[in-house]
């Protein structure tokens, strides 16, 4: 074997770890859930030493798979779910809390307080983000008032908790797109604010080093990552490793991620698009030293419907039944689902909006409610790429589509026609963790130009739109019905 960069993709359900050969391909694969905590309503927590463990775990799997060993990993790359708050002691690296997950809405007073007193544009001036319990800032200011020693301890991101461990503890960092995630850095320079840290009342003492997203920035300690010594040469928050996997390494290039939520990013490159229509504009990574930029549409629950379907209602036993079973109906008979369990994001955020089932008839069926959940993927993806367009000026050419969901042709095929624009479905569909992979292998030279990396890019499939642009028109004003009765919530 002539080596394997290892890409480690810790996610807000489970942690999945591939050693990826020198021609692209995923050699070896190994996949660990964690448990999930909900300690109150709308809080989300995860523990840290599972986390930590799972990857462990995962990357035995991953080696064994592959028929490597510790001396074939040649560099080892990071992703991670971005928002989500880690602390632990400085001394002895314990975790201090349970990690706040970024869908965890505790903070949410909070927010509104710093929103009513008129910060809001002052935030998105310099952070090109809004203000949400989804961001990391609150998270940490709450950390700060309510977990002893917290004010001292070290904190960061999952990519800075992984650093800590896969080092022995010797490093403190985060690279620059999961830095701009935090509502804490100046996206137009790289650097953490001042401004933003005394708006939010947090020390900038307690926040990593910001590094570049690709290029080596520290070294694992084979004592601690099972006897691997290899650079640490690429980091990403999931939605930027996706990008980059996805080989959107162009402006003007767009894909969506169909996960526990789902994430429509488009590269803009060096310009800094400000949107007024409720998208973010965040960092897409760092390289070289020059800062790139995208335009971010976060919807915070697609796939993790689904997951309600099976684990609270028992309507499938499994989500690949999900898709064969949304098809066995011809549509949903007048159903919506707006699955707004943690408020919504993109292009609404609102916090107080709650999941919303209309249109229910005598008539419907499990199948009819699936697929209403299969669609309300589809109809959030189509409302974030409408405001895009609107943001940026110019049409999509195209949407490239990755994660789990993405396997069901019906959702991609719903996509093209609510869109109106080819839908192109790799054959990996697992690109976060590949754009992980391929950001560790630039920046450690198994790779050696974009281009190169855009070759490895193979098409599956592409959904060509199939209905009018009258009749996506139609599906789409009676899914903005439903997200209004979702948001009437709020005023009940």
């Amino acid at each position: 074997m002539s080596g394997v960069v290892l890409a480690i993709d810790q996610g807000t359900t489970g942690t999945l770890v591939l050693a990826v050969g020198e021609d692209g391909e995923p050699r070896g694969r190994g996949y660990r859930e964690i448990t999930q905590h909900y300690p109150r309503p709308g809080w989300v927590e995860h523990d840290p030493e599972e986390i930590w463990s799972s990857v462990l775990t995962a990357t035995g799997d991953a080696l064994k798979t592959a028929g490597a060993v510790a001396g074939d990993v040649r560099a080892i790359g990071i992703t991670n779910q971005r928002e989500t708050l880690v602390l632990w002691d400085r001394a002895g690296g314990r975790p201090l809390h349970r990690a706040i997950v970024w869908q965890d809405r505790r903070t949410a007073a909070e927010c509104e307080r710093l929103r009513a007193a008129g910060a809001e544009e002052r935030v998105r001036r310099v952070t090109g983000l809004v203000i949400d319990p989804y961001f990391t800032a609150t998270k940490l200011r709450w950390a700060i008032d309510h977990v002893e020693g917290a004010a001292a301890a070290a904190a960061g991101t999952v990519d800075g908790w992984l650093c800590h461990r896969l080092t022995g503890g010797r490093a403190h960092l985060t690279d620059a797109s999961n830095a701009s995630r935090t509502l804490l850095l100046d996206i137009g320079s790289g650097r953490w604010s001042e401004e933003m840290a005394e708006l939010f009342e947090v020390p900038l003492s307690m926040l990593p080093e910001v590094v570049a997203s690709s290029g080596e920035v520290a070294r694992s300690d084979p004592a601690a990552f099972g006897g691997i010594s290899a650079p640490i040469s690429g980091i990403a928050g999931d939605q930027q490793a996706a990008l980059f996997g996805q080989a959107c390494v162009e402006p003007g290039m767009a894909k969506n991620t169909y996960g526990t939520g789902s994430f429509v990013l488009l590269q803009t490159g060096a310009d800094r698009v400000e949107s007024k229509s409720g998208m973010l504009t965040t960092v897409a990574w760092l390289r070289e030293g020059r800062l790139g930029y995208a335009l971010e549409g976060s919807i915070f629950v697609t796939g993790a419907a689904l997951q309600w379907l099976r684990d609270e209602l028992g309507l499938i036993r499994s989500a690949a039944e999900a898709g064969p079973l949304a098809e066995s109906v011809l549509d949903t008979g007048g159903v919506y689902l707006v699955p707004a369990f943690t408020g919504l994001g993109a292009p609404h955020w609102d916090a107080h909006a709650r999941g919303t089932i209309v249109g229910l008839t005598r008539g419907s069926s499990r199948a009819h409610l699936v697929r209403a959940a299969v669609e309300a993927m589809a109809f959030q993806s189509a409302e974030v790429v409408a405001a895009m367009e609107s943001d940026s000026g110019s049409r999509f050419k195209e949407l490239r589509v990755d994660g789990g969901a993405s396997v069901m042709n019906l959702l991609c095929q719903l996509q093209a026609d609510l869109c109106g624009i080819p839908v192109r479905r790799p054959r990996h569909t697992e690109t976060t963790a590949l754009g992980a992979a391929f950001l560790a292998g630039r920046g450690a030279g198994v790779w050696g130009s974009d281009a190169e990396l855009s070759g490895l890019w193979q098409l599956d499939r592409e959904f060509l739109p199939a209905v009018s642009r009258d009749e996506a028109e139609t599906r789409m004003a009676g899914w903005r019905r439903a997200v209004e009765r979702s948001r009437d919530w709020a005023q009940a």
